[in-house]
């Protein structure tokens, strides 16, 4: 086994042996993707730093239940941040103003590629992408966040979202309808016609 090319399931187990580079590995691998994930769905920098911390110490407890036959590493992953988020918003921690909250060096870049969202992530549209994105319904917001920004496939999105994949798909084509309506209703953002392509997403 090469080290630094494990798959995630291989990262686990070298985990639960006690490996501890194992999880520095899965840590860095996973962090950044995670943290985005709470940062987008709660726009508190503060919310996204301790649900990215907690989803990893769950991960090392000795009951923690991820089960690779029902899917992959990180979409357990994101089902954990996606609880400790909702348990944050119903705290009502979480509704702080992005003007306020989100302060520029908080907010990674966001993980898109391929080139899908490339008209709408110029650095003048960043802003206004992620103000749109917080101002989704939330069951809206976590499917852009997951499926579009993240590049989660249908599959692990459904096992998050604990719904159908077919819900999934039509939550999707919603919520892009209305990012793109709040898009427009910037002031100052003028997407191109055409701009919005889907994210590919695998199945």
């Amino acid at each position: 086994m090469t080290p630094g090319l494990e798959t995630d399931d291989e990262l686990l187990i070298l985990m639960r042996s006690g490996d501890e580079q194992a999880f520095v590995t899965l840590y860095r691998r996973r962090q950044a993707a995670i943290y985005r994930f709470a940062l987008h769905m709660s726009g508190s920098a503060t919310v996204a730093e301790d649900v990215t911390q907690e989803v990893f110490l769950a991960l090392i407890r000795e009951e923690c239940g991820f089960d690779p036959g029902r899917g992959t590493l990180p979409g357990y992953l994101f089902g954990i941040a996606r609880k400790l988020v909702l348990r944050s918003l119903e705290r009502g921690r979480a509704d702080v103003p992005l003007e306020i909250e989100g302060e520029e060096s908080a907010w990674p870049e966001l993980a898109v590629h391929d080139d899908p969202l490339a008209d709408l992530t110029h650095r003048e549209g960043i802003d206004a992408l992620r103000r749109a994105v917080l101002a989704l319904p939330r069951r809206y917001r976590e499917v852009v966040v997951l499926c579009d920004l993240e590049e989660v496939d249908y599959a692990d999105a459904a096992l998050v979202l604990a719904c159908p994949i077919g819900t999934v798909r039509s939550r999707l084509h919603r919520a892009r309808a209305l990012l793109l309506e709040k898009l427009h209703q910037e002031r100052n953002f003028r997407p191109a016609v055409g701009a919005w392509k889907p994210v590919r997403c695998l199945t």
